[in-house]
């Protein structure tokens, strides 16, 4: 069900129309200022919206956003969002290395610094979401891991996210504060990668995010762990300066704002922001 998310565009075009998410457009705001983007929101109507909306997204968000523009595409027929799903890092060196995008969407308030500080973003990052860490490991957890201080012990073989990409700053803090040394067989550039290490059998078990658990389904078996309360990720997201599509760019995060969008988020396993 999860693979490899690597920072590739695609298109999601799906037809129909969607009420529901229209009043959910409607009533949110962007993340540079509520009321304009409510004004903004309620003015666009579903046949005003129109071109392509380009988002790049933290990888963990794949499957949460990938559903959220397929609700896009239904509310504004007009429209294609297209997704550059990936390592936050990777992705932020993207947009300031003069990528095209519209919004991008970070795992950490770290990686969103990058764009901010080079003057790629329109407004102020908003947190739509939060998400916190957990073990994945093989179905039925042959290994019988039961804490982060397993993962240590000798002849395991786990994989971490890099310590530049969220998920693995996340991870290394909670190591940090346990007091615990992990030296992983393998550090991976996303969230997904590490994930699907487990996935193929090739780790033993991978420090995660919740919503990637959620989202492999049988494929692994979730363990929790006290320490993750102390590494919660805020995710913001943001209009980018060189966007060639505002109107539609504040409605996708409108969108993501909205009691429709925290819905299928939250549904995903993301914590409220």
């Amino acid at each position: 069900m999860t693979r490899t998310a690597r920072p590739t565009g695609r298109a999601l075009q799906v037809a129909g129309a969607g009420a529901a998410v229209l009043l959910a457009l409607s009533g949110c705001s962007s993340s540079d200022d509520s009321s304009s983007a409510a004004s903004g929101s309620s003015a666009s109507s579903s046949d005003e919206l129109s071109g392509t909306v380009t988002v790049f997204a933290a990888a963990s968000l794949k499957e949460s956003f990938t559903a959220l523009g397929e609700e896009f595409e239904k509310a504004h027929p007009g429209t294609k969002v297209t997704f550059s799903f990936g390592g936050s890092d990777s992705l932020a060196a993207g947009i300031t290395g003069g990528a095209p995008a519209d919004v991008f969407a970070s795992a950490s308030p770290k990686t969103m610094k990058i764009v901010t500080d080079a003057g790629d973003a329109s407004g102020t990052p908003a947190t739509f979401v939060r998400n916190q860490l957990e073990i994945a490991t093989l179905p039925g957890n042959p290994d019988t891991i039961s804490s982060l201080k397993d993962l240590t012990g000798p002849g395991l073989k786990v994989v971490l996210c890099d310590k530049e990409v969220p998920c693995g700053a996340a991870a290394q803090k909670a190591l940090d504060a346990s007091g615990l040394k992990l030296t992983p067989v393998s550090y991976e550039q996303d969230v997904k990668s590490a994930l699907t290490k487990v996935e193929l059998k090739e780790a033993d078990a991978a420090v995660v995010y919740k919503t990637d658990v959620h989202a492999a389904g049988d494929k692994v078996e979730g363990v929790e762990f006290p320490e993750s309360a102390d590494a919660v990720n805020d995710y913001p997201i943001v209009q980018l300066k060189s966007t060639g599509n505002a109107a539609a760019a504040k409605a996708f995060i409108a969108l993501v704002r909205s009691a429709q969008g925290q819905k299928v988020l939250t549904g995903a396993g993301f914590l409220k922001p």
